[in-house]
């Protein structure tokens, strides 16, 4: 089955890519790895669940915010490659998650968006990650991810 045929059997519909808020490109492409700005969560143009976790929000809308912003970094992906079925893999994920001292639920709060990579992508979106937590983020998102994905020269290609 493709990726897009299963992100259609999961029902999921992806938004627009988000347009950059400063100097920069959404993704890069250097041989078949794509690099992905850092993205957030937003939604209809403004950042969805803004604040800290452990003082603003739970863990629960902190695993939201994370499946929300990897939405965003799919609709990146495939506006870069034109389909997800060119993505041969998900190399590595690195999530920022803004904290409130003393909050630890780092990795829980990014599987919102592991867990939607392998939902989708199976063994290929299984992949290298690094949670990691911020004192802040840009425009008081609450989480920011970054990711590396390996790409073929056309679907189904090698």
């Amino acid at each position: 089955m493709s990726f897009e045929a299963r992100l259609r059997e999961l029902g999921i519909e992806l938004p627009s890519p988000p347009k950059p808020v400063a100097t920069y490109v959404p993704a890069v492409q250097a041989g078949d790895l794509l690099f992905l700005s850092g993205v957030i969560p937003f939604r209809d143009g403004e950042v969805a669940l803004p604040g800290k976790l452990g003082r603003e929000l739970t863990v629960e809308r902190g695993v939201e915010a994370a499946r929300i912003a990897l939405l965003n970094a799919l609709a990146i992906i495939r506006n870069e490659l034109g389909t997800l079925d060119r993505v041969k893999r998900i190399v590595r994920l690195v999530g920022h998650v803004a904290s409130a001292e003393g909050f630890v639920q780092h990795p829980t709060v990014l599987n919102g968006a592991s867990d939607l990579l392998v939902d989708l992508f199976g063994d290929a979106g299984r992949h290298a990650r690094v949670a990691l937590g911020a004192a802040e983020l840009p425009l008081h998102a609450p989480v920011e991810l970054e990711l590396i994905v390996q790409v073929v020269s056309k679907p189904g290609g090698a």
